[in-house]
């Protein structure tokens, strides 16, 4: 859900040159509202080496505004390394003299996967709001056509933060045969009604700048403004008081305009900076497609089932307890030994609701086991460098 500036590089080597590659799948696609495409491309990158049994592979699923740049630069002169460069690459904690590591960005998405802004066949214009309705089920078995493609038979295992958390939890349950193990971190298995309020604030940031048109835009000449704005929004639940207070407190510009409401504090310009550097690598429309499937993810309340439909059970419960058997039911599939790790400042999923997840897990008399970081930089803390995370990782992977 985030993408916190990227920590220099922990002890161990550097995945170094990368290049993406895009998987284009000819065959129908059917999303979870009914809706079917033809197929489908997800742009994809891999590090490290399959072996023979196509069983060492390790999944890493972006969240929100992440993509399938996770490790390694794409030019000598490129400054900027993936989003978790920090973690993956030979003799680091996802090791990639050991682990063959696939990122690819998810279904829905704007950098090279089908999503929204790709051109419609049938018209010749961009999708926009006559794209499928995307769900985190949806994403987990597009990737699951590109492990097919790739000879990828068995996971070794999954591993992602915030929506990649939720995803990983779906691929436990959609192909548990599949996958050996998950760590997921940052995550939760449903949305906090404050988590559900964050994301509407955003979304009608942009559905009210009148260049979003309906969802009908051409590229650069969309909602610039909303969509800058819901990142401002979102962006700030990303971090945590103690984050913030320690990085920019209430420290001033050294130069002030005329304009009494313009600029005046660093963490406005550090907030201005997040939204004008949003807009020109993310679509809007994808955006909005993003966080209702943030909204919607609910394995609470639902079951996933082996077949295209899943179990309804109900949404609400009247109890805590009554809400963890309901989980545990959801995770009666769940065959992959699991980690989840929170954040002690992560108020956007708090350290309760990754608990909890443990806890179901447990019920369901599941090997989970479950570890909390103390780290002051909030929801991004899985983003950052950290020793301590670091050792669970390695740790886990390896044992």
């Amino acid at each position: 859900m985030n993408d916190a500036e990227t920590a220099s590089p922990t002890l161990g080597g550097e995945v170094g040159l990368v290049e993406y590659h895009d998987f284009v799948s000819s065959e129908p696609f059917t999303f979870e509202d009914g809706r079917v495409l033809p197929g489908f491309t997800l742009r994809y990158e891999t590090y490290g080496k399959l072996n023979a049994a196509g069983d060492n592979a390790v999944l890493i699923t972006h969240a929100l505004s992440g993509d399938h740049h996770c490790a390694g630069v794409y030019s000598l002169n490129d400054k900027k390394a993936g989003w978790w460069n920090n973690i993956i690459g030979p003799g680091k904690p996802i090791d990639t003299s050991r682990y063959f590591v696939i990122c690819s960005n998810c279904l829905g998405g704007c950098q090279g996967s089908t999503g929204p802004a790709s051109i419609n066949p049938e018209t010749g214009k961009a999708y926009g709001l006559d794209f499928p309705v995307v769900s985190i089920r949806d994403m987990v078995r597009a990737q699951a056509r590109l492990l097919d493609h790739l000879g990828v038979t068995t996971l070794h295992s999954a591993v992602g933060g915030s929506m990649g958390g939720m995803q990983v939890l779906q691929w436990a349950l959609e192909y548990p045969d599949r996958v050996r193990s998950i760590l997921p971190m940052a995550t939760t298995a449903r949305q906090s009604a404050q988590a559900i309020a964050f994301n509407e604030v955003g979304r009608s940031a942009i559905v009210q700048d009148p260049g979003w048109n309906g969802g009908d835009y051409s590229p650069g000449n969309g909602p610039n403004v909303g969509l800058a704005v819901a990142r401002m929004m979102a962006h700030i639940t990303y971090l945590s008081d103690e984050g913030l207070e320690r990085k920019f407190g209430r420290v001033r510009k050294s130069a002030r305009t005329g304009n009494h409401l313009d600029v005046e504090f660093e963490v406005e310009s550090y907030l201005r900076y997040q939204g004008r550097s949003f807009v020109n690598r993310f679509d809007a429309n994808t955006y909005l497609y993003f966080t209702k499937a943030l909204d919607r993810f609910d394995l609470y309340g639902r079951v996933a089932s082996a077949g295209n439909e899943g179990v309804e059970h109900p949404a609400e419960t009247s109890s805590a307890t009554d809400a963890c058997t309901h989980l545990a039911s959801a995770f009666e599939r769940l065959k992959a030994r699991c980690l989840v790790v929170g954040f002690t400042s992560d108020w956007l999923f708090p350290p309760e609701q990754n608990r909890a997840i443990v806890h179901a897990m447990l019920r369901a008399g599941k090997d989970a086991s479950y570890a909390e970081v103390n780290m002051d930089f909030g929801h991004d803390s899985f983003l950052v460098e950290a020793p301590e995370l670091y050792a669970l990782v390695e740790g886990f992977l390896n044992s």
